[in-house]
């Protein structure tokens, strides 16, 4: 079975003083950027999109956005762990996630590719967590990698019973508290340095557009 992809855009994103979502990246949003690439990998399913702060006005700047399913989590204040918990119930239990935050807009569809078929590779591991990694080294295995270059990234992918320990968690536990019940910590290598992004602020959000237009 496929893994159920969830994309996080619930918080208020009060450093940028408006929704990262909707943010504009190469006349398109950064969730449209995100979620079309997610699809890629989604077997059909909907993209799920957890929204909070801004509940009413991202759906509805985003109101042709295709393929998506849009969930609204009341406990957005409490953090990423509250807008996954909130995201598992509604896909119901049993299910592997792909936790994909909209504060990474940019996310190729190949690394979502890679991530796929390194879950695949590995088994899907029910306690497992599976996270992207920037590095010289070969592009093949799915491991933990060795020496200091690797610097890990998003998306994530977690097994469907570290999914149902989120209920276990304390309300506004932050998600690595999940991460440290992982067995195992698997990684893959990428060549997507989008993965490290982190759309914050403004001058955050300025980069990305310079980026953006370079690679154009």
């Amino acid at each position: 079975m496929t893994a159920a992809v969830v994309v996080l855009a619930a918080g208020a994103s009060s450093r940028l003083g408006s929704p990262k979502a909707l943010a504009d990246l190469g006349g398109r949003s950064a969730l449209a950027r995100l979620t079309g690439a997610a699809l890629t990998v989604s077997g059909g399913e909907p993209v799920r999109i957890v929204v909070g702060a801004h509940a009413a006005e991202i759906p509805a700047a985003l109101h042709g956005l295709e393929g998506v399913e849009w969930i609204v989590c009341a406990d957005w204040r409490l953090g990423r762990t509250a807008s996954l918990r909130a995201a598992a119930r509604t896909i119901g239990p049993g299910r592997d996630i792909v936790v994909a935050p909209v504060d990474v807009p940019l996310v190729t569809a190949d690394t979502f590719g890679r991530l796929a078929r390194a879950w695949a590779s590995a088994g899907a591991p029910a306690s497992g967590w599976l996270a992207p990694f920037v590095e010289t080294a070969s592009l093949e295995s799915v491991s933990p990698p060795t020496g200091s270059r690797a610097r890990f990234g998003h998306p994530v992918v977690l097994g469907a019973s570290l999914v149902r320990g989120l209920e276990a968690l304390a309300e506004d536990a932050p998600l690595r508290a999940l991460r440290e019940r992982a067995t195992p910590l698997l990684s893959v290598p990428v060549r997507d340095a989008a993965i490290l992004d982190d759309l914050d602020t403004q001058d955050d959000l300025e980069a990305l557009q310079r980026r953006f237009e370079r690679q154009g």
